[in-house]
């Protein structure tokens, strides 16, 4: 039922009269009612809405602006991409964006002669969850994606998520990849200690048992030689720090030199010869 401006004010009038008379009736009472106590919510003013919150910032429990658009590559670049899609050890969490893995990885690519360029698609507080739904989304802005890194998981045994669960996410994300003809790499995370040996045990195969169904290269953990170590990490003791990061890089690299020496995606570029376009897109 629609009402017209005037029926609007005058409702607008009787709630304020009767709030009125209700606020001086509890002056003089100490006790309220289950009744009253309806009409006094109801004399209350609605709460702000809240903003909406994109589906990574869901799983992360927290609201955030949606991440905006990628980068619009520059036409002049031909090199064919590798996203380096994961979450906050990706994304760069604490340090400078220059300073993420993946801008790292970019350096040690074009110190190695190969003809590839990165773009970060780390979100913090992303899942695997949250990664299969944002996946497609950021393939479909990357017309010349070749290959990928899937490094997601560390959220999950944050949150105790079920390893099944999370092997479910990362086999849907490697099948929705290779049906887009990249090359994938899978990579590991440890999981908390606190959740147990059974936990951890789990979590760990989770990772083997992907890559060998879906017949992807495994690195077993992004943190290797990293992890537990205070002069890699950061406060939080969680999130690399700018020397922490270069290891990672070296992680991947190591990890993807079999794919760069089978794959045409990767050509080395002779020495002397200039390279179309510079630097690391960064996708949020």
């Amino acid at each position: 039922m629609f009402l017209s401006a005037s029926s609007g004010r005058a409702v607008t009038l009787l709630r304020r009269s009767l709030c009125g008379r209700l606020a001086r009736w509890r002056r003089s009472r100490r006790g309220l009612t289950g009744a009253v106590l309806v009409v006094a919510a109801a004399c209350s003013e609605p709460p702000p809405e809240a903003p909406p919150a994109s589906a990574a910032a869901a799983e992360a429990g927290s609201l955030r602006p949606a991440p905006p658009p990628p980068p619009v590559p520059d036409p002049r670049d031909t090199r064919p991409v590798l996203v380096a899609f994961g979450d906050s050890l990706t994304a760069g969490y604490g340090v400078d964006l220059t300073e993420a893995w993946p801008e790292r990885f970019q350096e040690l690519l074009d110190a190695g002669g190969h003809a590839v360029r990165v773009v970060n698609a780390g979100v913090s507080g992303e899942t695997s969850a949250g990664g299969l739904r944002r996946l497609p989304w950021v393939l479909d802005r990357q017309p010349a994606a070749a290959a990928i890194v899937i490094a997601l998981g560390g959220n999950d045994g944050l949150r105790g998520i079920p390893p099944d669960s999370m092997a479910q996410n990362l086999a849907a994300m490697v099948h929705e990849a290779q049906g887009r003809g990249l090359a994938v790499l899978l990579s590991g995370v440890p999981s908390p200690p606190e959740l147990g040996e059974d936990y951890q045990a789990a979590f760990t195969e989770a990772f083997r048992q992907v890559a060998g169904e879906t017949g992807v290269p495994l690195l077993p953990s992004l943190l290797e030689g990293v992890a537990g170590v205070r002069e890699l990490n950061q406060g939080d003791r969680i999130h690399p720090n700018a020397e922490g990061a270069r290891r990672l890089a070296e992680n991947v690299l190591g990890a993807m030199e079999p794919l760069l020496a089978e794959q045409d995606w990767s050509r080395a570029v002779p020495p002397g010869e200039a390279r179309k376009g510079t630097g690391t897109d960064r996708e949020e």
